[in-house]
């Protein structure tokens, strides 16, 4: 049976609505970045560009890299904009668009997302890559679609003991990243752990401007956090959307995060685009190795 006009979306050249691409369009490797003006930083490196596309926040560049056929685009900000990204993406890869059924062999992605984060630790310096072995997401996503197969439930279980969890809250739920994706990221200089992804930047990351937060104490919460040898690391607003999308919809993904701020200090990168850029030729360096 063929998926209606009103579920999946096409665009009049058969293109998916809000990605603007077509299954050719999009190689299997997609670098994910959250602002759009960070997707010609990461094509800038390509050897040759084939497709540059766009609509409203998300932006596509495809190219190739000593030989590799990758694409980057950018996901604008949040687990909402995941939720977009990865459903079309998943569709390019999955559906026959023309049919609108499923293809009877569908295309595997590998997706990593290169962003920025606030590690939570003391110790972890302004400037550190962060690889995230988990992503525990405080945004709910997850839990709108069938997804007990790839949740951690002893790890978000653990958590909501040891925090007390308001109840008005979203439930935390925790997925994996890939192990073999995360093998090929993995460096010396790398730290790895679980990466919390929040639904605001402000209050939801414990932020106090004008608005008092109903939780003072969300930050020590997150930082005292620890189950077995794992603690919460950094935190986001992309990882766990991402990690789990990819896991139920059979792609393989990956997070990396180049740390800017230090909340348990109170630190700001003095050059974080410097440190964007590092961490850009890092993931292509180590996507690159056989």
């Amino acid at each position: 049976m063929s998926l209606a006009p009103s579920e999946l979306i096409l665009n009049r050249d058969g293109s998916v609505y809000h990605l603007n691409l077509l299954p050719e369009d999009l190689a299997d490797l997609v670098l994910l970045v959250g602002d759009p003006d960070r997707v010609p930083l990461v094509s800038r490196h390509f050897d040759m560009l084939e497709v540059k596309k766009s609509k409203r926040e998300f932006i596509t560049h495809t190219g190739t890299l000593e030989g590799k056929r990758i694409s980057v685009l950018s996901t604008g900000i949040g687990a909402d904009n995941i939720d977009i990204v990865l459903n079309e993406l998943d569709a390019l890869a999955s559906l026959d668009l023309e049919r609108r059924i499923p293809r009877e062999v569908p295309r595997s992605l590998q997706l990593v997302r290169v962003g920025t984060s606030g590690s939570l630790q003391p110790d972890i310096p302004l400037g550190a890559f962060i690889l995230s072995d988990y992503g525990m997401g405080f945004d709910g996503l997850l839990h709108y679609y069938q997804s007990e197969a790839v949740q951690r439930p002893d790890i978000q279980l653990a958590f909501l003991e040891q925090t007390r969890w308001e109840v008005l809250l979203a439930v935390p739920y925790v997925v994996p990243a890939d192990i073999k994706l995360c093998e090929q990221l993995d460096a010396p200089e790398i730290i790895r752990g679980i990466t919390a992804t929040n639904p605001g930047f402000y209050g939801p990351q414990g932020r106090q401007l004008r608005l008092p937060a109903a939780d003072p104490g969300l930050l020590n919460k997150l930082t005292s956090f620890q189950y077995e040898d794992l603690k919460i690391l950094n935190m986001e607003m992309e990882t766990a959307a991402i990690l789990g999308l990819a896991g139920l919809m059979g792609h393989r993904a990956a997070s990396l995060s180049c740390v800017l701020a230090n909340r348990a200090t109170g630190g700001f990168s003095s050059n974080p685009g410097e440190t964007v850029e590092r961490l850009i030729a890092f993931a292509l360096e180590q996507l690159l190795r056989s």
